[in-house]
């Protein structure tokens, strides 16, 4: 029986950032992985996706060059190229990861994990069965693609995120099955590509997102080669000669939807089961583990972080991170001061999303008095440098003129969103915010523009009829 002081089952990012947090506070740490170093994000998820999404813009903006000066009439995309770009990314990051789990003195074990009992972890490795005695333990399994449950999602050339992302089939008519964010960024990556993609949502576009950003996104896309078929529960998917037809309920009428592949993005499930007996005692709440505000679970010195944890926050990277980081953090006995409220949502289309802290739609919801500006994103000269015609920048204030929430759909939004988390963390008022000076010529100008339209105007945008 080997010891330690922690033992953190999964090794993504909410996993290897509380090893080396704990590393670092002093602990005999043990990460434990049955996979990759770096978990979904690093390499089948976030790192791989945003390499497409990069080479996806790039084309694009390639392909309609002419009007920016450049005429590239024969540019295309070569796969085998783009498949070995993804997996040198990927390589690179997570060789990374090793070389800080290394330099920290974390034991590094690989294989699967089982909790036997509160403080007992035994992993079947290839060289054996490997039993640790541990002060505490963090689960940090993540999550695997969730299924429909329809006939014909298990055919070849239908596939999961993973399976894109391993393969990255050359397709020019793909059927995304999904309008979430891995399903958005997957249509926006083919149409890029310049693809016609056809995406197929049970429910509504981005259900948790207001309204008004759906509309101008959906917009943006739909001029870019996607066309969404939303509120239409799917039924199956079939072969027909080399087509891929997805039948699914539409305006209460069979719909046929063809193309050449067919990408199922409905979410993520998790699996406990390989990992614990309900003997333990350790509580689910659906497929997650029930964690309280400091992410304990029902059985003591056992926590669970990030996608697995039925904690109330987002199924991000940074998010699990911050957990991480907190959880060990409250171990080692040292205080912590993440703000987890403040945990951004970001979506890497074109344009991109970002939003964070109370939107628009959650006050209404919630009863809450606000202040709400927004500054159109056409009146920003990066923005038309760009050639972005749709996008905007809003802000919400509550009734001490606190900055509270922040929804955008701009360039850059996924970088100029930690601004406005910071603003909320630290509770600034709009006049804390009116007292910065934004560079110009940039997206982030945007930001200032919308803390001025709380007050008399932007200055950069055309008065309501209401002035």
């Amino acid at each position: 029986m080997e010891r330690c002081q922690i033992a953190i089952i999964g090794a993504g990012p909410g996993g290897y950032v509380a090893a080396i947090r704990a590393a670092q506070l002093g602990l005999d740490t043990v990460l434990i992985e049955r996979r990759d170093l770096g978990g979904t994000c690093l390499n089948r998820g976030c790192i791989p996706t945003k390499t497409l999404v990069h080479t996806s813009e790039v084309f694009f903006e390639a392909k309609g060059g002419a009007e920016i000066g450049i005429v590239a009439p024969e540019a295309t995309i070569d796969y085998e190229a783009l498949r070995a770009r993804k997996a040198a990314v990927v390589d690179q990051i997570v060789g990374g990861v090793e070389k800080l789990v290394s330099a920290n003195k974390i034991r590094l074990i690989r294989g699967n994990a089982r909790i036997i009992a509160p403080g007992q972890v035994s992993v079947e490795t290839p060289e054996g069965i490997v039993e640790l005695e541990c002060g505490d333990i963090v689960i940090a399994i993540g999550t695997d693609p969730g299924k429909l449950g329809i006939p014909g999602e298990d055919l070849p050339g239908v596939y999961d995120s993973d399976g894109i992302l391993d393969e990255i089939p050359q397709l020019k008519r793909p059927i995304v099955l999904g309008a979430g964010t891995i399903g958005m960024e997957f249509a926006g990556i083919y149409a890029g590509f310049g693809a016609e993609v056809s995406v197929i949502a049970r429910n509504k576009v981005l259900s948790k997102y207001s309204k008004d950003l759906v509309a101008n996104l959906t917009s943006a896309m739909k001029k870019q080669g996607c066309t969404f078929y939303t509120q239409s529960p799917q039924k199956a998917i079939e072969r027909d000669g080399d087509d891929y037809v997805v039948v699914c309920e539409h305006n209460g009428e069979r719909l046929e939807v063809r193309g050449d592949g067919v990408l199922i993005s409905i979410g993520r499930k998790v699996d406990t089961e390989s990992l614990f007996d309900e003997s333990l005692g350790i509580e689910l709440s659906g497929q997650q583990i029930a964690v309280d505000a400091e992410f304990k679970t029902s059985v003591e010195h056992i926590y669970a972080i990030g996608d697995c944890a039925a904690s109330g926050k987002p199924q991000l990277a940074h998010a699990a991170s911050a957990q991480g980081i907190a959880v060990v953090s409250a171990i080692a006995g040292v205080e912590c001061e993440i703000d987890q409220g403040t945990v951004p949502s970001c979506i890497y289309t074109n344009p991109e999303v970002a939003v964070v802290g109370i939107t628009e739609h959650i006050a209404k919801e919630r009863g809450i008095d606000v202040r709400i500006a927004k500054f159109p994103m056409g009146g920003n000269g990066r923005s038309v440098v760009a050639g972005i015609d749709r996008g905007f920048i809003k802000l919400i204030a509550d009734a001490d003129d606190r900055i509270i929430g922040a929804e955008l759909l701009c360039g850059r939004a996924t970088d100029i969103i930690g601004e406005l988390c910071l603003a909320i963390a630290n509770r600034l008022t709009v006049s804390d915010m009116a007292r910065a000076i934004h560079p110009h010529p940039t997206f982030v100008e945007g930001v200032g523009e919308a803390v001025e339209a709380f007050g008399i105007g932007a200055i950069h945008a055309i008065p309501s009829r209401k002035r």
